[in-house]
Order: C-alpha cells, then structure tokens, then sequence
C-alpha cells in the first residue's frame, strides 16, 4: 500500500470514528433513564462498537469526544459529569475492544462485554466513593454515600453495564455493515464466520437481557423514560 493510499485510509477511518461520536452524542440525549440522580443512556454501546471494530485507541478517543461535546452542549453537571461520562464510557469500551482485538469472534466478543460489566461496575463504584461526596458537598447536596452505594449505585451501574452490553450484541452487525456500506471501511474488516445459529441465539440473548435490565431500571430501581435529555 503506497502513502497514498495510507493517508486515504486513515481520512477513511477518521470520518468513520467522528460519525460514531456524533450519533453516540445524538443518542445520549435520546429516550434517557433516570434514576434518581444518575441517568442512563446508549452512548457508550456506540462507542463501544466503535472501538471492538476499530481497537482501543478508536474506544479511547471516542470516550473522550463524546462526553466532552456532552460537557459543552448538554450537561448540568460541569467537570464532574464530564469525568464520570469518560470514566463510564472508557471503562466499558476499551475493557470490550482489548479483548475483541485478539479474539475477534462472537466468543471473544461476549468474554469481553462480560469483563465490561464487571470492570465498568468497579470503576464506577470507586468513582463515585471518592469523586462524588466532593461534588455533592460543592452543590450543597445532602448525600451519604456509603448508604447510596449498595443501594443505587451499585445496582445501576451493573444494570446499566448489562443494557449496554445487550445493545453491543444486537447492534454491533447492522452498525459495521451499514458502516461497510458507506465504503468508509474495508468490506473485510471484519470476520464473517459466525454461523446463523449462534446469530440468533445471540440476538435472543441480548433481547431477553435488554428486558430484563429495563425492567430492573423501571420497577426495582423506580426509574422513568424520558423523551430527551433536556
């Protein structure tokens, strides 16, 4: 491959990664749970995709742009917002592309969502036990963290790590093919081994998963949808 070409690969890949950042950024602001005072919503499914199709420096950069253009335009929360969105996004992410990039099949895919949920839970706890008490006391929000942390914490973020890793596994195939189809990819990116069966047994997988975390955020946690983040 001459530079040339180089360079119009990497223009390629550039184009692909900034429209994953914008339909993440379109989609954190879309059809949002709340929860009290978190909020769930899909981005970091987005940008996750992005980063098992493109590896984890792509994940990393995402996490980064996304929460950011968040900060700019959307977030009520400032500096603190703008930390826990990286922190969320980079640890469910990067923990899932690592390990897609050195087994890229439906099993490495699964093996690393399944670590995303219990890396991105564990650095969302620590996260919020250190970084939060600063921001609620700089507010003059009452909160006792050690009592919030089992109680909502903990459960919304593994639920929210369990959406989010149902939504990677329903809609990482039509998200690469669509992306394949802008000719902004290589049509063999990707490996096409994986059989019809294991297709549908995925899709029921993370179609049972998504109700079940859904159902969670909305009767357990009390939780409601709202029609946009605003």
């Amino acid at each position: 491959m001459n530079n040339t070409s180089k360079t119009t690969e990497k223009i390629k890949k550039i184009c692909a990664i900034a429209l994953l950042c914008a339909l993440a950024f379109a989609v954190s602001f879309c059809f949002p749970i709340k929860v009290q005072f978190l909020t769930f919503d899909a981005k970091d499914a987005i940008i996750a995709i992005g980063g098992m199709f493109f590896g984890p420096l792509a994940a990393l950069s995402m996490s980064i742009i996304v929460p950011f253009l968040e900060f700019l335009t959307l977030s009520d929360t400032g500096i603190y917002g703008l930390i826990m969105n990286f922190l969320s996004s980079a640890a469910f992410s990067i923990t899932a592309s690592l390990v897609y990039k050195y087994k890229r099949k439906m099993s490495g895919a699964v093996i690393g969502l399944c670590a995303s949920v219990f890396i991105t839970t564990a650095v969302m706890l620590l996260a919020n036990y250190f970084i939060t008490p600063i921001y609620a006391k700089f507010v003059g929000f009452p909160l006792d963290i050690v009592e919030v942390l089992p109680k909502l914490i903990l459960p919304f973020n593994l639920t929210k790590s369990v959406l989010n890793s149902a939504l990677v596994l329903l809609l990482y195939k039509p998200f690469t093919t669509a992306l394949k189809a802008t000719t902004l990819v290589p049509k063999g990116s990707t490996s096409n081994t994986t059989s019809s069966k294991v297709t549908v047994i995925t899709a029921a997988t993370a179609i049972i998963l998504l109700a079940a975390a859904l159902l969670i955020y909305l009767t357990v946690l009390g939780g409601s949808i709202q029609l946009f983040k605003f």
